[in-house]
């Protein structure tokens, strides 16, 4: 065994996992672009759509997205009329951020998103649901 292959491109778990993402969310582009939306955007609103109001530091902790990432993001949504930000009435140090009428109205649009990219993917369900599942428990795990 060679000393540096520890350090070769294919022992690497993490690249794999960043080819995967990088190569998953160019999947969702095309799709995604008819909404006018980015992946970010994207996976935002369906944290926004599930809570229907969150805080803004719960928004980034459920995105593991840092407040320099997030903040763009909201701004963008928000000048798209999807959601409204505001202060808190009880901590105005806490900004909160609501789906409005319009955004739930693309929350209807959109429902055909996962399972357009389930075919495009083109793996068994059950493959996918355990994949999901394994890296949940890792993310979950090195999160902590």
């Amino acid at each position: 065994m060679d000393k540096y292959d520890q350090i070769k491109l294919e022992n690497q778990i993490c690249f794999p996992l960043y080819a995967l993402s990088r190569e998953i969310i160019k999947l969702y582009k095309p799709i995604l672009d008819k909404y006018n939306l980015t992946y970010t955007q994207y996976i935002t609103m369906l944290v926004i759509w599930e809570k229907e109001k969150i805080g803004f530091k719960d928004l980034g902790r459920l995105l593991h997205l840092d407040s320099g990432t997030l903040t763009p993001v909201l701004k963008k949504l928000e000048a798209m009329e999807l959601i409204h930000k505001y202060r808190s009435n009880e901590d105005d140090r806490i900004v909160i951020v609501e789906v409005t009428e319009k955004g739930n109205s693309l929350k209807e649009d959109i429902l055909h998103v996962p399972e357009e990219i389930y075919c495009k993917l083109n793996i068994e369900t059950e493959k996918l649901f355990t994949l999901k599942k394994q890296l949940d428990e890792i993310l979950t795990q090195i999160s902590e």
